[in-house]
Formats: C-alpha cells, sequence, structure tokens
C-alpha cells in the first residue's frame, strides 16, 4: 500500500512509525486529485503547478511536491537537507514537502516504487502503433497473467513514472508505452521501470521537428533495446530498416516479425473485413493459422504480430495467444461514429504522422461507400515537412474522391492531390477545424465514408463534436 512513508524514506531516509497516511493517488493535475492525493507540482511553459496547491489541498490532496514554499498555512518539510532528521516524521496534512526539483522527486519515488515489486516489464515504443500495442498486448498477456497497463497516454517522462504507482505485488507483468520527444528520455524510462522485453513498432518522423533528424530520433527509440539485458528479448519490426538497425545495438535476444517469411512470426494472405476486423494467415516455424481480429484497417496486423511476438516471448500457448487477440474489449484510439446522411465517421483525432495518416486512409479505402478524406495538419515534422504532407497527398489521390484539407500545411496534400491526378474540384481547402464544419455539412452525401485525421494541436475533434450524430 502507498502511504506518505514511502516518498519520506525514498527522498530523505525519514524515519518513520509506519502509521504515515495512505496515498490514494499520485497527480500532476490539480483537477485529478481525489481524497488522499499525493500533488505534484511542476513548473511547465505555460503553467506553474504551484500555483494550485491550495486547489489541491481544497479538493482533497494530504500531500504536495513543491520546490519553493506555498504558504504558512500549511505545514512544511524540507527534504532537501543533506543530513537525514534524527526524530521520527511528525506532521499534520495537508503537507508540503520541499524538494530541489519536483520531477526528479517524482522519477526517484517512482523508482523506487517499482523495484519494491517482481512483474517482469514489456516496454513499447515507436513513431506510431504504440498504444494499441500496448492495449493488445496487455489482452493477450492477460490470458494467463496478471497484467498491469501503463493507462491512456501516460508514456513521458512525466506521465510514466505517475502511473507506476499503480503496480501492486500481485501483478505479474506490466505492459508500459514509452515515448519520447528527444534522446535520453526513453533511456530514462527504462532506469525506472527495468524492462526484460522491448518492442518497437516503427520509426517515423514524429517529433522531427524536437529530435533534430531521423538518425536522432532512431537513436531515441533504441535506448529501449539498449537498456534490455542479456536474458531478455527485443521484439523487432522486419519490415524496417530503421528498427533493424538496432539489432546490432542490444544484449538482448532478437525476435522479428513483420510480413516478410524471413522473420520469425510473419503474416500474409491480409484482407480487411471492414468494421469486422481483418482476417490473415499467421505463420510462426511450422505452424500456420488463420486468425481474424476485430481491429480496423490492414495495418492492425503488426498490432497483432506485435502482441503475439510477446505472447510467445513469455510462454502463452496458441490458444491464449488467439483468445487475446480476439478480445473485443481491447479500445483503441481509432472510432466509428454515425455522420450526417446515413454516413460513417472515422474519428482518429488522437494525432498524425504521415504513416499513421497513410494507414488511415487504406483503412477508409477497405470499408463501403464514398471515400472522404478530412485531413489537417501535421507537426513537428521538421525537415521533412513539405514532402512529407506531399507523400500523403499522392495516397489521398488515389483512394478519396472528395479531400478537404485543413490548416496551411495541409494545403500541401491538397496540392499534391490535383498533381496526382485527384480533380481539383474534388479538393477543398479551409484554414482551420471551425471553418470546415459547414464545408462538410454541404458536401456530405449519403452513405459516405469520412476520414478526420490530423495532429492533435488542429483540434480536429471539433469536427467530430460538430458532425457527429448520436444515433
Amino acid at each position: 500500500m502507498l502511504t506518505l512513508a514511502h516518498f519520506l524514506k525514498t527522498l530523505a531516509t525519514y524515519e518513520t512509525t509506519g502509521q504515515e497516511p495512505v496515498v490514494s493517488s499520485v497527480v500532476m493535475d490539480s483537477r485529478e486529485v481525489v481524497p488522499g492525493s499525493l500533488f505534484v507540482a511542476y513548473k511547465g511553459e505555460k503553467v506553474d503547478g504551484h500555483d494550485f496547491v491550495a486547489a489541491a489541498f481544497e479538493q482533497g490532496a494530504i500531500a504536495a511536491l513543491v520546490e519553493r514554499p506555498i504558504s504558512d498555512e500549511y505545514a512544511t518539510i524540507d527534504l532537501r537537507t543533506a543530513e537525514p532528521p534524527t526524530a521520527p516524521f511528525s506532521a499534520s496534512t495537508p503537507v508540503c514537502l520541499l524538494v530541489e526539483d519536483t520531477i526528479a522527486a517524482l522519477q526517484t519515488s517512482a523508482k523506487a516504487w517499482r523495484a519494491r515489486f517482481p512483474a517482469e516489464v514489456i516496454g513499447i515504443t515507436g513513431s506510431v502503433g504504440k498504444t494499441s500495442t500496448k492495449e493488445l498486448t496487455h489482452a493477450v498477456l492477460s490470458s494467463k497473467y496478471r497484467t498491469f497497463k501503463s493507462p491512456g497516454n501516460r508514456n513521458s517522462i512525466l506521465g510514466l513514472p505517475l502511473a507506476l504507482f499503480d503496480l501492486q505485488e500481485s501483478d505479474e507483468k506490466a505492459v508500459l508505452e514509452m515515448g519520447m520527444y528527444t534522446t535520453g528520455e526513453i533511456a530514462t524510462l527504462c532506469d525506472l521501470t527495468q524492462p526484460k522485453v522491448g518492442v518497437v513498432t516503427l520509426v517515423g518522423a514524429v517529433h522531427l521537428e524536437r529530435a533534430g533528424s531521423m538518425e536522432n530520433i532512431v537513436k531515441a527509440k533504441r535506448e529501449l533495446v539498449e537498456a534490455l539485458p542479456a536474458d531478455g528479448t527485443a521484439i523487432l519490426n522486419k519490415d524496417d530498416a530503421h528498427v533493424m538497425s538496432m539489432a546490432d545495438h542490444t544484449q538482448a535476444s532478437i525476435f522479428t516479425y513483420g510480413l516478410s517469411n524471413t522473420a520469425d512470426l510473419w503474416a500474409d494472405n491480409i484482407r480487411s473485413m471492414g468494421l469486422n476486423g481483418v482476417r490473415f494467415t499467421l505463420h510462426y516455424q511450422d505452424e500456420a493459422m488463420i486468425v481474424q481480429v476485430p481491429l480496423l484497417g490492414r495495418h492492425s496486423v503488426h498490432t497483432s504480430l506485435r502482441a503475439a511476438a510477446v505472447g510467445l516471448v513469455e510462454g502463452l500457448t496458441w490458444d491464449e495467444i488467439l483468445h487475446g487477440l480476439r478480445n473485443t474489449a481491447v479500445q483503441l484510439r481509432l472510432v466509428t461514429v454515425p455522420g450526417p446522411r446515413n454516413s460513417l465517421i472515422i474519428d482518429d483525432t488522437y494525432n498524425a504522422s504521415p504513416d499513421s495518416v497513410v494507414a488511415a486512409l487504406n483503412l477508409m479505402h477497405d470499408l463501403d461507400g464514398r471515400s472522404v478524406a478530412v485531413l489537417g495538419d501535421m507537426l513537428e515534422l521538421g525537415y521533412l515537412e513539405e514532402e512529407a504532407h506531399r507523400q500523403v497527398g499522392r495516397r489521398a489521390a488515389e483512394v478519396a474522391k472528395l479531400l478537404v484539407t485543413v490548416g496551411q500545411r495541409a494545403r500541401w496534400i491538397g496540392e499534391e492531390a490535383i498533381a496526382s491526378g485527384l480533380p481539383k474540384d474534388k479538393v477543398v481547402m479551409v484554414e482551420d477545424a471551425v471553418t470546415a464544419v459547414p464545408t462538410l455539412e454541404e458536401l456530405i452525401e449519403e452513405n459516405d465514408t469520412v476520414l478526420v485525421k490530423g495532429s492533435l494541436g488542429m483540434r480536429m475533434d471539433q469536427i467530430i463534436t460538430a458532425i457527429g450524430r448520436d444515433s
């Protein structure tokens, strides 16, 4: 059970009585505070969490990690002293725990909490497909083991430490998503979590603007396989040369997956079943089996291969693996909602990269109805920005009957689609999501299939809210 004593002992070797209050959750957003929470005050670029300590206490938080004194109204324990206290901790709550660096303190505490438990960690990284792979891998492993997973998109050097405090002694496996903006971050996450199995999805130009180059992105993602122990396993995408280049940078065993029969686990005979999922033949050693999974799009085959690969590495039987792959309860970001005039809207608005947009276009192409692509700017692509948008435009010209672009960068998508043969009168370019709404309300026809996708900053979700129908 997580108590305030854990933080006192970890951060300052306080002597404790064992009677310290239970910590119900560790949060960085005061809106997520519940009675018993510990609030971490983080000073970001736009918001300083120290301004919300009082609000967190009002909501029921019993402690806050802070870098500066907040108010004489609250008890404050200075954990920055080099000399450990000689007396047991004694303070009323709520209490401020004063540290040099709240994020370093959070990470130190999370690392110590994870180290208490024997759960084997499966780390998952890559430019796209991390969350879907995490969810499906969790479903597969849960067929045999008590399995923990990091919730939502808590995959960063801020979010994953928060998630680790939900780990329990009874958990046998832990499936953790690991994201990055630049080099060094995944290495930090690996130091906190000590993964034994690492899965790499694919490497693309996501966060290129921050990382600086594709080489830096490869190097950053490679930190996962570099951290694996000699008795661990790196599960690598045979279809991605960037990912396979990592094989020479790990002491762990290599297990490959892909669509080539040179991979350890591979698939062929892929057939999209539209909204009923995707069917394919799975091959491993001398075995072959036909599998249908309730996931949308041909790109879901790679997701299934990754989850199955983890299952094989972890000793599951094929019955257990297939049971997990067929789990219809797996919640993924891409969903479908009804739209105007009996249209079907594919809501894939969480985020966008060139690879994920092309995959979504391929899915749209597999479904019935006139294909309408509503594509927004893809952000943080650095020097590949224009070419990446034009790449998407070329594929959009092949599969879309109507294209609506949203944002200045997305105009490159429209221009390239026209240059690639999509009639000019079938391309509409608008400035933002709000402007796109009346355009779509007018242009969507009976039984259309409408894909809506773009980077988070483009707020493409506003389009779904405006044109989606409840039934």
